[in-house]
């Protein structure tokens, strides 16, 4: 797909009423629309818990604002039935958690590109749920799979709902804490973090991405089955042309980057404008053309976004954070004579 730097979002706004967060996607982001998480409306849209109402065993607490599972005790027969027979419609996504999503699949999307989805990654997933002790669940193998394939089912069933609004789908699996790969943090190997990402990507057929917020292995990401690789260019944009031989390979095989470009810091925002920002996509692109890269074949296999999600703001806010990355993705467009 030629994405001519065309704009879209991360997935988080900090609306709470589902209709003025969709009526903002739809005026801002007509080429690659998202269904958006609105975390403020309440704990059942935290990503986390979004993802886990039909975990087995699974205990939401929104006032201590935390999803475990007691290891001791939960029934997996349920969930593994319908996994083993292919019933993506026992995962569907329920209005109660995604009302966003519900809210864009009553509109019309007659002029998108293509529409964009998400699910929770199984690495940060299995981190933040924990088990009767506190751990994380990443850590039990048992509980750790079912995590895995309860996300695969999810991503499978919103792909093919979305694709009734749109012929062409962008699943991303949202994955913040992958940057404690190799780290103290998280004792995870990246083999066994590429691998699960893989599984949660099994089946879609589509288009795949990962969105990591921080500094991370990038070639270990672009080593998974994924299409669009989605970080925080902002502040990070130059990391990526550390790695010029691996991002080559990448694209070459049909992969592209969604470069968070605008900033989602109130301050950091009032401090810019669409030339500054425009510029530092730029040189974002140059990092990458300097090394060898084909002009060509980086903007056409680059999106424009935020750096990370929009919830932590006011809606004002966010929809400056929206209006400059439009017209930042218009200003790059109209200079580059991207279609």
């Amino acid at each position: 797909m030629a994405w001519n730097c065309l704009p879209s979002c991360i997935g988080s706004l900090p609306h709470t009423d589902p209709v003025r967060a969709v009526d903002l996607v739809l005026e801002k982001l007509t080429s690659i629309p998202i269904w958006p998480q609105l975390p403020n409306r309440g704990f059942q849209e935290n990503m986390y818990a979004q993802y886990a109402t039909r975990l087995p065993g699974v205990r939401i607490d929104g006032v201590r604002k935390k999803v475990q599972v007691d290891l001791r005790d939960y029934d997996p027969e349920e969930i593994y039935t319908a996994i083993l027979s292919e019933d993506v419609d026992a995962f569907s996504m329920q209005e109660d958690n995604f009302a966003g999503f519900h809210e864009l699949m009553s509109r019309s999307l007659q002029n998108a590109v293509a529409v964009k989805g998400q699910v929770t990654g199984p690495v940060s997933m299995g981190l933040q749920m924990t088990d009767q002790e506190d751990k994380p669940v990443l850590y039990d193998e048992a509980y750790g799979e079912i995590v895995r394939k309860n996300l695969n089912m999810i991503a499978r069933w919103q792909e093919r709902e979305l694709r009734k609004k749109c012929s062409r789908t962008i699943i991303f699996i949202d994955e913040p804490y992958l940057s404690l790969i190799g780290t103290p943090f998280a004792s995870v190997s990246g083999e066994d973090a590429v691998g699960w990402i893989n599984e949660v990507l099994a089946g879609l057929e589509g288009t795949k991405g990962l969105h990591c917020c921080a500094n991370t292995d990038w070639p270990l990401v672009m080593s998974t089955d994924i299409d669009l690789l989605s970080f925080d260019a902002y502040d990070y944009g130059h990391t990526i042309a550390l790695y010029p031989d691996e991002v080559a390979a990448y694209m070459e095989r049909g992969g592209a980057i969604a470069w968070g470009i605008v900033p989602n810091n109130a301050e950091v925002l009032d401090r810019e404008s669409v030339s500054s920002v425009a510029q530092r996509a730029e040189e974002c692109f140059r990092g990458l053309i300097d090394k060898g890269l084909s002009e060509e074949l980086v903007l056409e296999r680059s999106i424009l976004t935020p750096q990370c999600g929009l919830s932590g703001l006011d809606e004002m806010t966010a929809s400056r954070v929206l209006d400059l990355l439009t017209k930042v993705s218009e200003e790059i467009r109209s200079s580059r004579s991207l279609d």
